[in-house]
């Protein structure tokens, strides 16, 4: 099992790194009880106001199946003035059942994202992070056993290391070497089985997320120019998105917008997330996986997104300090698994090949952490 204590620390002096007086609201589901009162400990250790919001199981569904027009086209007042007034926020992904949306309209999905925009909006302009607890619906989804992928959580957290914190920074001086290396980078390009896709980056901001917005993180990314994709891409590893299952998803670009799409499974969910907001055929963001710890898909985005030597795109909105500037209500993180044969290059020099960092001059690779 995970030590509740140890991770709670880790979110506090890597993630959160409260100040004292801050108030940092904690939202998650009453299955991460022990790491909720974990962090309520860490947090007035270190003289934090902790809000936490243990939902019980089942209340997402009950809002999707049973509010009015007004409820899905809209919100609380107090969510606002909540997300507005904390310090820091932290939510943890901790479900009983990975699919309990699957019965779900989307377009209902859809609207209420929409809708919940400005409380989006607000929390990300706080200091935020996400991360998961494990429960055994995740360890189902990624088909192992309760105790199997706990101990595949501690590693993807380096909570095995000797000095979790030491271990984090030293993956991100590792990044930072990586965005130094793409910061002039004008075009990448994207290639695989059934993936041949460009894109423009030059003037653009890459981004070293060392785990303190995301827990476990391990990626460098940015936010590709709106107008430049061309090409197709197929995304080989699953998305679980809000209880639907989505495979083999395949999207073809011109001039930076989504002209066709399909999925070998769950088609109906990407035609109604394209259909979202004019912003969501485009893409926000470009990613490339770096977590030594993570050397599987396990259904959880968060976490597949960050294996070493994966590329994603997201459909959607754009983080701002990449340069991006498209708007969406929609932030959907795809993975191209590149370590069974394939290749991201920056004008024309090989960044990522079969999985590996490629050498720079030398045609040597390098492990993608340390």
């Amino acid at each position: 099992m995970i030590d509740a204590d140890a991770f709670a620390a880790l979110l506090c002096d890597w993630c959160l790194e409260p100040a004292s007086g801050d108030q940092v609201l904690v939202s998650t589901t009453t299955l991460a009880a022990p790491l909720a009162v974990a962090l309520h400990r860490a947090l007035l250790g270190r003289g934090a106001w902790a809000l936490l919001r243990l939902a019980p199981l089942g209340l997402e569904s009950d809002f999707f199946e049973l509010a009015s027009d007004a409820q899905l086209d809209g919100f609380a007042p107090f969510e606002l003035v909540e997300a507005r007034s904390v310090d820091a926020a932290l939510r943890i992904d901790a479900p009983a059942n990975v699919r309990q949306l699957a019965g779900i309209d989307p377009a209902r999905i859809s609207r209420a994202a929409l809708a919940r925009r400005p409380i989006q909006e607000a929390r990300l302009a706080r200091r935020w992070c996400g991360t998961l607890w494990p429960t055994s619906a995740l360890a189902q989804q990624a088909g192992m056993s309760d105790r199997e992928y706990a101990a595949f959580v501690v590693r993807a957290l380096f909570l095995d290391r000797p000095d979790p914190v030491d271990a984090w920074r030293e993956l991100s001086a590792h990044q930072q070497r990586l965005v130094e290396r793409l910061s002039g980078a004008r075009e990448v390009r994207i290639e695989g089985e059934g993936t041949d896709l460009r894109l423009r980056v030059e003037g653009r901001t890459w981004i070293n997320s060392d785990g303190r917005r995301n827990m476990p993180s391990g990626e460098v990314f940015t936010g590709p120019h709106e107008s430049s994709a061309e090409g197709t891409i197929r995304f080989t590893v699953p998305s679980n998105q809000r209880g639907a299952e989505v495979v083999g998803v395949e999207l073809t670009f011109r001039a930076g917008a989504v002209v066709a799409a399909r999925a070998d499974r769950g088609e109906d969910y990407l035609q109604a997330a394209l259909a979202r907001d004019p912003g969501a055929r485009l893409l926000g963001e470009l990613g490339i996986g770096t977590n030594p710890g993570i050397d599987r898909a396990t259904g959880s985005t968060l976490l597949d997104e960050k294996i070493a030597g994966t590329v994603h795109l997201a459909l959607g909105r754009s983080y701002p300090e990449t340069g991006g500037a498209n708007a969406s209500a929609l932030h959907w993180d795809l993975i191209c698994d590149l370590r069974a044969g394939g290749q991201l290059s920056a004008d024309g020099e090989a960044i990522v090949r079969d999985g590996t960092i490629a050498g720079e001059g030398d045609g040597t690779s390098q492990p993608l952490a340390p």
